[in-house]
């Protein structure tokens, strides 16, 4: 897990622009480290009894019988902790990867690659993934104004004066947001059939069910073949069949859109050789994933995973380059209009 984080952080550090979104990677480490403290805070003081190497003896509340099986204090084994801190890791990974992807996805570009089925969803997922960018942006902005009026931005009285602020303009954003959206055709569809509609809906509805039963089978070694892989392919192919029937209903054009040639194949090959890696390692392997914490013991290196994790760092020599209107720094721009 630290693997990923430092590959992450790396390809965030080589081709991170001066974009706003681009500034949240370290708000979501911040993030994963403050879940790992509280993983492990919260096992100390409330955590279940783990036999183990007792580290501190924290003094013990008493509670009524009812109450059996939770503890307040008490000792706090060196077990306890390690296994509160792996959970807490995987999850403070997961924080990176998606901080990753905040820091280096254009919003407004991924919104183009995606298929015109999924176009709605999409909006909404940008949208969704721009709030923190935005947020913080705000946050840094309205608290440089508060310095320069020599206001406190710190504090019970500097959260109290800048909160108001910024969630005015996150209100503001929003209806500008919809009005955009509204003079765009946000939401208009194509004249179609009913029974294309219909079609439509049997064959999602249909590859969903199908993706669900073949994962099922996949992960159950006692069910029968067919509910593995074939049913798994059955699946996504009628999903993939339900998507392009239903971005026929969808009216929409595309500028300028995004070549896709050997450098984006190459990225996609790298996370998927580093996907493909983690998961062949954790069904061959599935102790090399999970470190053992009773007993304590130092954790081992799965190699095969370690070396697909090693394939991303490729993609920061092997990305494309960046279009030259994401490597103006226009976002300082921004941000000194609003000091001013």
């Amino acid at each position: 897990m630290g693997l990923v984080i430092a590959v992450a952080g790396y390809v965030v550090a080589a081709w991170r622009t001066p974009a706003p979104w681009a500034r949240s990677y370290a708000a979501f480490l911040r993030l994963g480290l403050a879940v790992i403290v509280f993983r492990v805070l919260v096992t100390a003081l409330f955590g279940a009894p783990q036999p183990g190497t007792v580290l501190l003896e924290l003094p013990q509340a008493p509670l009524p019988g009812w109450a059996l099986g939770v503890r307040i204090g008490g000792p706090v084994t060196a077990e306890a902790l390690a296994a509160a801190a792996y959970e807490g890791l995987r999850l403070a990974t997961l924080l990176a990867c998606v901080g990753a992807a905040n820091a280096l996805v254009n919003p407004s570009r991924l919104l183009r690659c995606l298929p015109p089925a999924l176009y709605e969803v999409g909006v909404a997922a940008v949208v969704a993934m721009t709030f923190a960018p935005q947020l913080l942006l705000s946050v840094r902005r309205v608290r440089a104004a508060r310095r320069l009026r020599g206001r406190p931005d710190r504090g019970l009285r500097g959260l109290r004066g800048v909160a108001m602020p910024v969630l005015h303009e996150a209100l503001e954003r929003s209806l500008e947001l919809a009005a955009s959206m509204d003079a765009r055709g946000y939401g208009r569809r194509a004249v179609t059939s009913a029974g294309a509609r219909r079609l439509t809906a049997a064959l999602l509805l249909g590859g969903l069910a199908g993706v669900c039963v073949g994962m099922y089978g996949l992960l159950d070694s006692s069910s029968p073949a067919l509910l593995g892989l074939p049913a798994l392919a059955a699946g996504v192919g009628a999903a993939g069949a339900g998507l392009l029937l239903a971005g026929r209903r969808t009216v929409r054009t595309r500028y300028r859109p995004d070549p896709w040639s050997r450098p984006e194949w190459a990225v996609s090959a790298c996370g998927a050789t580093a996907a493909a890696s983690v998961i062949a390692t954790g069904v061959l392997d599935p102790a090399g994933l999970l470190p053992s914490t009773s007993p304590l013991a130092w954790p081992p290196l799965p190699w095969p995973a370690a070396l697909g994790v090693l394939a991303g760092f490729a993609p920061a020599w092997l990305a494309p380059p960046l279009p030259a209107a994401e490597r103006r720094p226009a976002a300082h721009g921004v941000e000194a209009k609003g000091k001013q």
